[in-house]
């Protein structure tokens, strides 16, 4: 892949390292079939049959139609639901067409949502994503199998086109909005974004679908953001004009990572606020640890949480 510009075919190769993040049926009787966790809110549990009674089955469980008609005692089987929609919330705005380091924040966004795609239909889920930025709200909506898949590849590659040609800002409450009205109750909502796209309008409908589907965040980063360039005087170009910055003034260096936590403040405390699972994803980094924490594989994803909270 391209570091500035996304590829289909790399896209397409992720699925192969998709299969560690697989999760097998899990077929549950008695007391547990009330008790089974399950990584996704919403997600529950499928009657599949019956069988004889067994010392430490649940009572509760009884299935007392069969157990009348055949004179013995059964208890009822359950079968993990499967099926979820997933659903990808990717943030093409200007500020992810940069990076430093290996890729641009926005190739890295479409790599990381590309494994997630392939995770959730080797998962028997549905996956589906909603683009937006550089004036644009586009989305594929949630499908099975790896057409599915593909759908959502085919439109990251659209909308890494559409972002390169620039555009105005969308911000993150326009998205969340639309997000709400796509994502059925029970669903799961990732958002892939550097966080700058928060707005102080965002709060409502991120606690309005926080209530329904389980929701998470990675935010990609790049090494810029939070370490200075070497002592120099550097000259930039902003929506202002030409700006020239002094590196060898420590205040200036001291107030450049400032600076970008600043913008992701918005976003990171209202996550935290929710309790919101959610990670940083660097460039230079391979998005799998990433995917882990934000899916609950990771048993360090609460401990991590605490630590930024």
């Amino acid at each position: 892949m391209s570091a500035t510009q996304v590829s289909l075919d790399e896209l397409i190769a992720m699925r192969l390292r998709a299969r560690r993040f697989a999760r097998p049926a899990t077929r549950v009787s008695g007391s547990h079939a009330a008790t089974h966790g399950s990584r996704f809110r919403g997600r529950g549990v499928d009657y599949v049959e019956s069988r004889a009674y067994q010392p430490g089955d649940d009572i509760r469980q009884m299935d007392w139609r069969v157990t009348a008609r055949s004179g013995r005692p059964h208890t009822k089987l359950f079968e993990e639901e499967r099926e979820q929609s997933i659903l990808l919330l990717v943030d093409i705005n200007a500020s992810l067409r940069f990076g430093t380091r290996v890729r641009f924040k926005s190739v890295q966004a479409a790599r990381t949502a590309a494994l997630l795609a392939w995770a959730a239909v080797q998962g028997g889920d549905r996956i589906g994503a909603l683009a937006f930025g550089s004036g644009c709200i586009a989305e594929v909506k949630p499908a099975g199998g790896p057409r599915g898949a593909l759908r959502v590849l085919r439109g990251l590659v659209e909308w890494d086109g559409i972002g390169a040609r620039g555009g105005d800002g969308v911000p993150l409450s326009l998205a969340l909005q639309r997000a709400h009205r796509l994502a059925h109750p029970g669903s799961r909502v990732i958002l892939i974004s550097d966080g700058f796209c928060a707005d102080e309008a965002a709060e409502a409908p991120l606690s309005l679908l926080a209530e329904h589907c389980d929701v998470a965040a990675i935010l990609v980063t790049d090494a810029l953001e939070q370490t200075p360039p070497p002592p120099a005087r550097y000259a930039l170009r902003s929506d202002s004009g030409r700006v020239l910055l002094d590196f060898a003034v420590a205040r200036t260096r001291q107030r450049w990572p400032q600076v970008f936590e600043e913008r992701r403040a918005l976003m990171t405390g209202m996550l935290r606020r929710r309790a919101l699972h959610w990670t940083l994803l660097d460039t230079r980094d391979e998005p799998d640890s990433a995917l882990q924490r934000v899916l609950g594989l990771d048993r360090r994803a609460h401990a991590y949480t605490a630590r930024h909270a």
